[in-house]
C-alpha cells in the first residue's frame, strides 16, 4: 500500500516536472498534462517513489520520481526541485534514476514480478479515499531471491533512456515512450490510457 497524503504542494508537481523538462536537451517538447503514475514502496517507508507517465509535446514520457525529507548525499545534479509539502512539510524531488532506494524498488518489482501498490489517501491520519487504477504496472520475473543491497547507482547513460548500474544489474528506464522496449531481460510492463510497453527492463552486468 502506497500512502498518499490529501495536501497541497507548492509549487506543484506539473510545475516542478514541467521546469525541469524545459531543461532536459531529450525531452519531447513542453508539458501538455499528466496521464497518470504508479508507485512502488520504499520498504523502510522513508522515500516517495513515484514513476509518472506525462503528456510531452506530441510525445509520452516516463518520469519516474523520489521524494525525500533531506537531501540525497551526492546528488545536488539530480534535483529537480524542493516543494512544500502542507502534511509533510519541506519535500527534496529527485530524478530516481539517481536514487539507489528508488532504483532497488524498480529493479526488485522488475525480477519478482511485484505489481504496483494501491494508492490509499490519508487525510490528517485517516484512511479517506482509494484512488482509482489508471496506470498499471507488473513486474515480468519469478526470482524468490531478494535483490542484493547496495548504497549507490552508476549512470551510464542519462537521457531518452537511461541506464543504470547497480548490484551487478543494469537498469534500463525509457523516458520518451517511443514503441520500442527498455532493454533487459526481465522488466516493467506498464499500462495506460491508450498504450502499453515494457518501460523498465533489467538486466545482469
Amino acid at each position: 500500500m502506497s500512502i498518499v497524503h490529501k495536501a497541497t504542494l507548492t509549487p506543484t508537481k506539473n510545475e516542478i516536472f514541467g521546469a525541469w523538462l524545459a531543461t532536459q536537451t531529450w525531452s519531447p517538447g513542453e508539458l501538455v498534462g499528466t496521464i497518470g503514475s504508479y508507485r512502488f514502496d520504499d520498504p523502510a517507508g522513508k522515500v516517495g517513489i513515484e514513476c509518472v507517465l506525462l503528456e510531452v509535446g506530441d510525445s509520452v514520457v516516463h518520469l519516474p520520481v523520489s521524494y525525500r525529507e533531506a537531501p540525497l548525499d551526492g546528488a545536488d545534479d539530480f534535483l529537480m526541485a524542493t516543494t512544500e509539502h502542507s502534511a509533510l512539510g519541506t519535500r527534496y524531488v529527485y530524478d530516481a534514476c539517481a536514487d539507489a532506494v528508488a532504483v532497488r524498488a524498480l529493479l526488485t518489482a522488475a525480477l519478482t514480478g511485484a505489481t504496483q501498490e494501491p494508492m490509499d489517501v490519508y487525510d490528517q491520519g485517516r484512511l479517506v479515499d482509494r484512488r482509482d487504477t489508471v496506470v498499471t504496472a507488473t513486474g515480468t520475473g519469478s526470482s524468490t531471491v531478494g535483490v542484493p543491497h547496495f548504497d549507490g547507482v552508476t549512470i551510464r547513460a542519462h537521457g531518452a533512456e537511461s541506464r543504470v548500474d547497480v548490484g551487478g544489474f543494469t537498469v534500463a528506464v525509457k523516458r520518451v515512450v517511443d514503441g520500442s522496449d527498455a532493454d533487459g531481460t526481465e522488466s516493467i510492463q506498464v499500462t495506460w490510457p491508450g498504450g502499453s510497453g515494457a518501460l523498465v527492463g533489467v538486466r545482469h552486468r
